[in-house]
């Protein structure tokens, strides 16, 4: 094939290429033992929404915002400020997240609790938060439960199964009538916070359960809640046969739930997880539609270089995957040429697509390298001073202790 023709082809794919940014990920967060504080985090709705935007204008491929619903929405007011707050900022509000694991009343669950009233809250806060999905134009409910037990015979597993299949039934029913063209993305994770047992272990009990719930409903992956030398694209490429893949959670680990930027650990598995969906494409003509969001948390690397280090990264394994000569490749699979085959790979994920990605930046006016741009422009320090002060102001105490 041309040069010049896969550059255009490569330049359309990137075209179509966006991730979504977690507003928690700009944040101060900690771990279990306490929080390691940055002068530049965002403390607010509206500097988290600054960073995105300003990741965004860097990138040109980050145009919105995942909200948790109880961090980045005041009861009371009227979710449309918060849209409109987005869009000062040049973003929009993307995948929605309820929170049903922090309050209290979760200890045992939520849509699983042996507690009835802890189901109905989980519930009413679930419906109001697809109220605010609709209001604020987002196209995603993104539902990630901490349920589960610690111990053999601490609760009826069961029970449990049935429960919370009862309540996405609800959550999609409500979904249906109440807000157009919206995805209930169904998440799972092996294990933590609960050890012995998670209501959504893997991907087959979030598929199980997106087909009991309906056509709205489908599965989220998350590319660190799987156990070590989990096969990944295997389950993506199974989930898009089956029409029931919605999107990705996108970080890297080491050991579980890591949440370290995207390819810093193993770049070559998200390659492999961004040319299964290639080849899906080229097997059947159909875009997959998927929503493709990153959930990072970072508490040592300043945040908003993580962010930009992400994007880029996912920008190249993407533009990597849509290198590989399908063509070529149906025919060395074809003779049985294992060794030909895995160089076409090989090859497509080797190549340096840096220059090809600066001249597409440079077409759109951005910045060739996003993340040199970042670090030369004196803007993270520039926050830190502003926001120190901000903070100072409103009188608040950063504080990491947890008792």
């Amino acid at each position: 094939m041309a040069k010049n023709k896969i550059t255009q082809q490569l330049f359309k794919a990137l075209d179509g290429f966006a991730i979504e940014l977690p507003s928690w990920g700009f944040a101060d967060t900690g771990t279990r033992f306490g929080k390691f504080f940055q002068p530049a985090a965002a403390s607010t709705l509206e500097e988290k929404l600054h960073d995105a935007g300003l990741v965004n204008n860097l990138t040109g491929a980050c145009p919105t915002v995942a909200v948790h619903v109880l961090w980045d929405f005041v009861a009371g007011e009227n979710p449309r400020n918060t849209a409109k707050l987005a869009k000062k900022y040049g973003v929009k509000i993307g995948s929605i997240n309820p929170n049903v694991f922090q309050d209290q009343s979760y200890k045992l669950g939520s849509f699983c609790s042996p507690d009835a009233k802890a189901r109905k809250a989980a519930l009413d806060h679930t419906l109001d938060s697809i109220a605010i999905g609709k209001a604020v134009g987002s196209k995603h409910l993104s539902m990630w439960l901490a349920d589960g037990t610690n111990y053999p015979g601490q609760d009826n597993i069961y029970r449990r199964k049935n429960d919370l299949q009862k309540a996405f039934s609800k959550i999609h029913d409500a979904m249906d009538k109440q807000w157009a063209g919206s995805t209930l993305l169904i998440e799972y994770k092996p294990f933590e916070p609960s050890f012995y047992h998670t209501d959504i272990a893997d991907w087959g009990m979030s598929y199980l359960f997106c087909k009991h719930a309906g056509k709205r409903a489908k599965v989220l992956v998350d590319t660190g809640h799987h156990l070590p030398n989990c096969n990944i694209e295997h389950i993506v490429a199974l989930l898009l046969s089956e029409g029931m893949l919605g999107g990705f959670h996108f970080n890297d680990r080491k050991y579980a739930d890591d949440d370290l930027t995207l390819g810093s650990i193993d770049p070559y598995a998200v390659f492999r997880i961004f040319d299964q969906i290639a080849q899906f494409t080229f097997d059947t003509g159909k875009d997959p539609k998927l929503a493709y969001m990153i959930d990072q948390s970072h508490n040592l690397k300043p945040k908003l270089e993580a962010m930009v280090q992400t994007v880029d990264e996912a920008q190249k394994l993407f533009a990597k995957a849509n290198l590989v000569d399908r063509k070529a490749l149906a025919m060395a699979q074809k003779k049985g040429d294992i060794t030909g085959a895995e160089r076409l790979l090989r090859d497509a994920y080797e190549t340096d697509v840096r220059p090809l990605l600066a001249d597409w930046r440079k077409g759109k006016k951005l910045a060739g390298d996003p993340l040199a741009e970042l670090r030369s422009s004196g803007v993270i320090n520039d926050l830190a001073k502003v926001r120190t002060q901000a903070r100072k102001d409103r009188g608040e105490v950063q504080s990491s202790s947890y008792a």
